[in-house]
């Protein structure tokens, strides 16, 4: 095979299988879905087979062949293979710097205010850290490290347990003292519940019917109250008096030390999920990988849920 420009053909046409689209793999290749589709169309003609049945319908989602489906695992692990040795060859010269992925509230409440102990201890490693709200493909090679929160597992990756969150009422010093005040749970009655659904599609992230759950109170209805689905928005709300919020360990202990929210009453509330690093396997022992791994085990440690914010009189 004619490389590059079948190279060029291959990563069009697994970007387009990945996501079933051809717009959708020319946003992430940063082409035109036109230039995706004629990349596939001269794949096919060399190959001499179709990759995709054409719908007479016009059907916005693709449908692989049988052919394009059984060879699809081999072409992933391939690039999987020149990610690792792209990885090898830079690494060979000298790695100067580690591209972090994080979410945006992670990353601005939790990673970002503890970096300088990081730079600190490895003054000569350069961050780029990476805010995004989407999973990053590592297949690519421009990513060296995830910091993901889930489960702790995901197809091709190792992954690393950092930290985990317990989960507590969080509001305003104000409301806490208010008219009504906060003394029990029976009292958010009289307030506005914050529901952040940033990350509702995960199993078991844990939401105020959890937490009304485990103290054996009816929860009330979950269209009461305000849905965001950004954490940081949802407790600057908080912050702000709009409401009684469900804090997160990693999200809000800042806030917490600062006195701009407070914890009127337990109980915590428990998560199988947790924060995680990731990275391609064939990276995992790679020094300047290895040396951030490790310091953020140590921080993750640090941060462990102690009950300490249960309750707050």
């Amino acid at each position: 095979m004619r490389a590059p420009e079948h190279l060029n053909a291959l990563r069009a046409f697994e970007a387009a299988a990945r996501h079933l689209s051809f717009a959708m793999a020319a946003d992430e290749l940063n082409v035109t879905p036109a230039a995706v589709g004629q990349l596939v169309r001269r794949l096919e003609e060399f190959l001499g087979i179709e990759l995709f049945h054409r719908s007479q319908s016009g059907a916005a989602r693709l449908v692989l062949t049988e052919p394009a489906q059984a060879a699809l695992p081999e072409l992933r692990a391939g690039f999987e293979h020149l990610a690792g040795a792209m990885a090898r060859l830079r690494a060979a010269g000298g790695r100067k710097g580690l591209t972090v992925t994080v979410s945006f509230a992670f990353g601005d409440r939790w990673l970002m205010p503890r970096l300088d102990g990081f730079r600190r201890r490895h003054p000569a490693c350069e961050l780029l850290i990476d805010i995004n709200t989407n999973l990053s493909d590592f297949s690519k090679g421009d990513i060296d490290v995830g910091l993901r929160y889930g489960a702790g597992n995901w197809q091709g990756l190792s992954a690393t347990y950092i930290t985990r969150d317990a989960f507590f009422p969080v509001c305003s010093p104000a409301l806490r003292d208010g008219a009504h005040p906060l003394r029990s749970p029976e009292d958010l009655a009289h307030y506005r519940l914050i529901h952040d659904v940033s990350l509702e599609a995960l199993p078991d992230f844990r939401t105020w019917r959890d937490w009304f759950e485990i103290i054996g109170l009816k929860a009330p209805d979950t269209s009461r109250g305000l849905r965001v689905n950004d954490s940081t928005a949802a407790y600057r709300l908080a912050v702000d008096g709009g409401g009684v919020a469900l804090g997160r360990t990693t999200l809000v202990t800042q806030d917490l030390a600062e006195g701009r929210l407070v914890c009127p009453f337990g109980p915590t509330l428990e998560s199988p999920l947790a924060y995680y690093a990731v990275c391609r396997p064939q990276d995992f022992d790679d020094p300047m990988i290895a040396a951030f791994r490790d310091w953020l085990v140590e921080e993750g440690a640090r941060n462990e849920p102690d009950g300490r914010f249960a309750h707050e009189s």
